[in-house]
């Protein structure tokens, strides 16, 4: 790319596209329909990444950015063609990378270069993601040499001059470019999106792993929590914005504008997680129910929501649904510092609820049992529970008998509702509490509430009984509860020494085992 000969007029230059890169210009390009999203956890499928009208409005944005770079710096650079020309990306790339032309060239590339990946089919991408894996990795043999540099040193200032190159020899060159598209308008919710596209496609390549790694990485200092803006969403958000939360709900789905309402009822909250770069994208978002006391069934919790609940009724504020709306940020902790940030928010604004709680699933609990009793057979059984099957179903392999009636469509039948009652939530209870994965609890809800300082204060019988509910954990749902006095204390008992903090309730289930 071509500058002016004269150095004054040069240096002007510069200084005018920089200014156009800068966030207050590029919020002019900003706004529309962002891009589609995977949905972390939903039922419903997941949406296909770049899609809907985001390759219409990132372009539209970039477009407008390239151009008004052409015509300040009067270049007549070749776009990128649209065919595949994997070698011509590559020296594209490259350009990109180490700035060749000069750093504002680079990001005019950059729009191009974002404009040809969205154009992409899923082989193309993945195609696009292999280029980045390996040809701008680290340089191996760089690396060698400045481990072996980092070995001779025996001074303290020659060792200290190895580390900072040893550390610099560690980032790959792929990493300068991921980061151009910042400055790019809606860049980082493209770069969100690539990762959650990535994600999805690293399977066992180790290489395709380190690039979504890198990616997260830089994620990781754009949306440090300290960076974050905490907001409650209401019936009088933008449409748009209210869209979104029916599109990425992934625990209790919304399924019209009506169901959306009752979760904006004068008894109901939502709190969500936003970016400045991003100020009309979710990043996670929290749904509360203002009740009185622990809430024990969802359908109820969900029912009832729209019926005012009188300041002096409501005690206590029930976390139901947590989703988080980005699965590019995958990895990235900002579940735990949300409920916090809500429990403090509410401790303070409203004096008359004391108690924080979630309604959780048991996400793991069905898939466990099933393979315990395969694995153990009665041994997963205590005695009593053996005799009392065997008793009352006239047969010698109480676990053969116990999965024949949970293929079977229990649920319909009361009887065998209160007779599989006190063995599955005693089981459940073990689950929660005892079965661990590499010191952490087996069941995924289970450790981000705990590790997050919640204690494990009730199981709930047929608190879901809808079909996501009994096909994951036989509609047992659970209350964690965050007790502002405990929280630290929990956490540290958890991260340290392994235990779990638990309710007599639970308690009194576990000691039947």
């Amino acid at each position: 790319m071509g500058f002016p000969t004269n150095a004054l007029l040069n240096a002007k230059m510069n200084t005018l596209i920089l200014l156009l890169l800068n966030e207050e210009i590029i919020s002019c390009f900003e706004g529309g329909v962002l891009m589609g999203e995977i949905r972390s956890g939903s039922s419903r499928g997941p949406l296909v990444v770049f899609n809907r009208l985001t390759r219409t409005e990132l372009k539209k944005a970039w477009h407008g950015l390239k151009s008004i770079v052409r015509l300040t710096v009067g270049t007549a650079e070749e776009p990128i063609p649209h065919s595949e020309d994997w070698g011509h990306i590559k020296s594209v790339i490259n350009d990109c990378i180490y700035a060749i032309g000069g750093e504002v060239s680079a990001r005019s590339r950059t729009v191009d270069l974002g404009t040809f990946f969205l154009n992409l089919s899923e082989e193309g991408r993945l195609k696009f993601y292999g280029i980045l894996a390996h040809d701008f990795d680290v340089d191996r043999r760089v690396l060698e040499q400045k481990i072996e540099v980092l070995k001779r040193a025996e001074t303290y200032e020659d060792k200290i001059k190895g580390e900072i190159e040893l550390k610099t020899a560690l980032v790959p060159p792929r990493s300068r470019l991921l980061k151009q598209f910042n400055s790019l308008p809606n860049g980082i919710k493209f770069l969100i999106d690539m990762r959650a596209d990535l994600m999805s496609k690293t399977g066992d390549d180790p290489y395709l792993y380190k690039v979504s790694l890198d990616i997260k990485e830089i994620l990781s200092s754009w949306f440090d929590v300290g960076l974050l803006d905490l907001k409650e969403i209401t019936w009088n958000s933008p449409a748009a914005l209210l869209e979104k939360l029916i599109e990425y709900e992934a625990v209790h789905e919304i399924r019209s504008w009506d169901d959306l309402s009752k979760r904006f009822a004068t008894d109901r909250l939502c709190f969500a997680f936003f970016h400045n770069k991003m100020p009309e994208e979710p990043l996670i978002f929290v749904e509360v129910a203002l009740v009185d006391g622990l809430s024990d069934n969802i359908q109820e919790l969900l029912d009832k929501a729209g019926r005012k609940t009188g300041d002096d009724e409501a005690n206590t504020a029930i976390f139901y649904s947590i989703t988080n709306a980005q699965q590019g940020l995958a990895g990235i902790h900002l579940g735990n510092f949300l409920i916090k940030s809500v429990v403090e928010k509410l401790s303070v604004e409203r004096s008359s609820i004391r108690n924080f709680a979630t309604l959780s699933p048991v996400p793991g609990f069905r898939a466990w049992l099933h393979s315990k009793l395969e694995e153990e057979g009665e041994d997963i059984l205590t005695q009593d529970e053996i005799k009392t099957i065997r008793s009352h179903y006239d047969c010698a392999d109480s676990s053969a008998q116990l999965k024949e009636i949970l293929a079977d469509g229990w649920e319909n039948d009361e009887l065998s509702s209160r007779f599989l009652e006190p063995v599955l939530l005693r089981l459940c209870a073990r689950y929660l509490v005892k079965e661990k994965k590499e010191n952490r609890a087996l069941d995924p809800v289970a450790h981000f509430h705990l590790n997050n300082g919640a204690s494990l204060e009730r199981l709930n019988w047929r608190a879901n009984v809808s079909e996501d509910g009994m096909s994951r954990s036989y509609g047992i749902m659970v209350n964690y509860c965050y007790r502002l006095s405990e929280i630290e204390e929990n956490h540290e008992k958890y991260l340290t020494g392994h235990e779990v903090t638990v309710g007599r309730e639970v308690k009194g289930l576990l000691r039947k085992g």
